[in-house]
């Protein structure tokens, strides 16, 4: 069988710390690919500055362009409305019954697994795979796979914060997502250049 990681978030940007976990989980499980999910993001969140579900999956698919073992997932922003990991993971086994899905999450989210919708379902659909982030336990009681990977402490907030107020992101994201987002004016990056 196939082996798919899969790597959910808004990405919203991507970041290079979703680059280096999707790629030490790719080495150490040696999987044959990892896609990256984007969620639907719902329209009352949406802020004046932020990117579209149409945005999103383009600036992905700029962060990933070098590396031939990441792909895009568009089932979520696709399908639209709430992304319940169950329900998704659920119709793509029935679209691809010959790969085995490593779904791959962060510490906080494994510290909040007991929560998810149907998790009882969905671990055995799935294999969950963890990799610690800073000031997480990292814990569960479900069976997950933990691999080991530095840590850095980057979130996609920051980077907002930061083109908001038109600091750097030099080495914190791709420099054709930077280019992106500056040249469609997002996160607030046209203001802080005199437009709008």
């Amino acid at each position: 069988m196939k082996k798919v990681g899969l790597l959910g978030g808004t990405f919203n940007p991507p970041h290079n710390g979703h680059l280096m976990m999707a790629n030490e989980v790719l080495h150490a499980l040696d999987l044959d690919e990892v896609r990256f999910m984007p969620n639907a993001l719902p329209p009352h969140k949406f802020a004046r500055h932020d990117a579209s579900d149409e945005e999103r999956l383009e600036i992905v698919k700029r962060a990933i362009s070098p590396y031939p073992y990441f792909s895009v997932e568009s089932y979520e922003v696709e399908k639209g409305g709430v992304s319940y990991s169950y329900k998704t993971l659920s119709a793509m086994c029935i679209r691809e019954p010959n790969v085995k899905f490593y779904f791959i999450i962060g510490g906080d989210m494994i510290d909040s697994l007991h929560t998810w919708y149907c998790i009882d379902e969905l671990v055995k659909l799935v294999q969950f795979v963890g990799v610690k982030r800073p000031g997480t336990e990292a814990t569960t009681e479900y069976p997950i796979v933990m691999v080991e990977a530095p840590q850095i402490d980057l979130s996609s907030t920051l980077i907002r914060e930061r083109l908001a107020n038109g600091g750097t992101v030099t080495f914190l994201l791709p420099e054709a997502v930077e280019t992106f987002i500056r040249e469609e004016g997002l996160y607030g990056t046209r203001t802080v250049l005199g437009g709008d």
